[in-house]
């Protein structure tokens, strides 16, 4: 006998057939809350390793790395998973974290994800991030917040 219940929600494949690829909001934070990201050295490399994994199917958007954790927009190829995807992020990002001289372990495990379905979801999102710096009493505006920026326009 067959089951009435999909191994699925049908509403999921209506999200990826919408949006292929899928674009995902996800927070990654440092171990213990550290303030230890938010520098002009973390950003570079940040930058750098997002901009060369958009060459590989990953693409980063809009980001804000805050001192503690980090906030980005992000779509990969149908193929790649997100958790190992950004098991992946963290390895390739700890790179500069151990140059600066910061011990390890550098991030705390897991991460948030939640995937973006609509374009008010997305602009909901990312005002939440853009103000992140100014709720947290770092900067005044957001715009004045120097680690923050856009690696690849996504199309949403």
């Amino acid at each position: 006998m067959q089951s009435r219940y999909p191994k699925r929600p049908p509403r999921l494949s209506l999200v990826f057939n919408r949006f292929d690829p899928p674009l995902y909001f996800i927070t990654i934070c440092a171990f213990n809350r550290k303030a230890v990201l938010a520098s002009s050295f973390f950003h570079s490399h940040f930058s750098r390793v997002m901009a060369l994994q958009s060459e590989k199917g990953v693409t980063c958007g809009e980001y804000v790395i805050m001192p503690d954790h980090i906030h980005f927009f992000v779509q990969c190829r149908r193929d790649y998973r997100i958790g190992p995807t950004v098991g992946f992020l963290k390895k390739a990002l700890s790179v500069e974290l151990d140059r600066l001289s910061i011990p390890r372990p550098h991030w705390q495990p897991g991460f948030f994800d939640h995937i973006v379905r609509s374009d008010d979801s997305y602009r909901e999102k990312w005002h939440y991030v853009y103000m992140n710096p100014v709720r947290a009493g770092l900067v005044e505006r957001p715009e004045d917040w120097p680690y923050s920026g856009q690696i690849v326009p996504i199309q949403f």
